[in-house]
């Protein structure tokens, strides 16, 4: 009896570029977000009592579905996100006061390491389909 399945179309585990890119992404968008409410809410806010700056959060949400799904086309437009929380971490780091230009300082490390994430999951997933 022939087998109807072929070695294309059974489900396999990502390759582990994709898998660590995966983790990385997930793990540095929840990063910026519990920063981005800590930050302005009870480390370091701008007003005691919190700031409505933790709004800004709120962008950062809208992807985190796409990337617990695998959605190539969310990991190409967070890679471009990012870059507007970058900007405020550089402008905060250099203008705020410790301890608020310290958290400014891993808001920027946390964004290269969601950039970096976004560009090797998006390269290693295209360049296993043009190896086909």
């Amino acid at each position: 009896m022939l087998s109807t399945s072929t070695p294309e179309a059974t489900p396999t585990s990502p390759p582990p570029a994709v898998a660590f890119s995966r983790r990385l992404a997930v793990g540095s968008l929840m990063g910026l977000i519990v920063l981005g409410l800590a930050w302005e809410l009870w480390l370091a806010p701008v007003r005691p009592g919190g700031s409505w700056l933790a709004l800004k959060v709120l962008p950062l949400c809208l992807p985190l579905a796409g990337l617990l799904r695998h959605r190539m086309y969310t990991y190409r437009w967070v890679s471009l996100l990012v870059w507007l929380y970058f900007t405020e971490g550089v402008v905060r780091a250099w203008s705020d006061r410790p301890p608020s230009s310290w958290l400014a300082m891993v808001e920027i490390v946390l964004c290269l390491l969601l950039f970096a994430a976004c560009v090797l999951h998006v390269r290693t997933r295209l360049g296993k389909k043009a190896a086909r």
